[in-house]
């Protein structure tokens, strides 16, 4: 067999299936099965429009926050920090060993180092002249 290497410059959901297909058999060949389980938390108005929230997911026991967004009216009223203990407490439920996250370092680092959460490494120049932080919080 003589295999190659090409260039998709349109990936398509199709290509990632086929690349992620045997990963994730590697994977669980290697550290068990598992199902991603997708979470949302959704701040809604009066109208039911949704205008922020929380979204993420667990995976291998670890809860990973991917969208944390709080709408700009209710910025520094609590909402964040009610949104980020509400996934505390569902992380704990699903016996999660802990919760990762990323962000920007002009978005929200401060908040998630005073809810707990330590910083595992940063991307310097992501995007160029910022950093991107990775942080984790052990659940106990």
């Amino acid at each position: 067999m003589t295999l190659r290497i090409e260039l998709s410059k349109n990936a398509t959901q199709e290509e990632r299936e086929a690349i992620l297909t045997p990963l994730r058999a590697y994977n669980a060949a290697k550290a068990g099965a598992t199902v991603s389980e997708q979470i949302a938390l959704l701040v809604r108005n009066d109208s039911d429009e949704i205008l922020g929230g929380l979204y993420g997911r667990v995976f291998y026991q670890w809860f990973f926050i991917e969208l944390l967004s709080v709408p700009e009216l209710a910025r520094g009223q609590g909402m964040g920090s009610k949104l980020m203990q509400m996934a505390e407490d569902l992380a704990r439920e699903k016996e999660c060993i802990g919760i990762w996250l990323d962000t920007f370092d002009f978005q929200a680092p401060v908040f998630y180092k005073k809810h707990g959460y330590s910083e595992l490494g940063h991307i310097a120049d992501y995007p160029p002249g910022h950093k991107r932080f990775f942080f984790q919080k052990r659940l106990g």
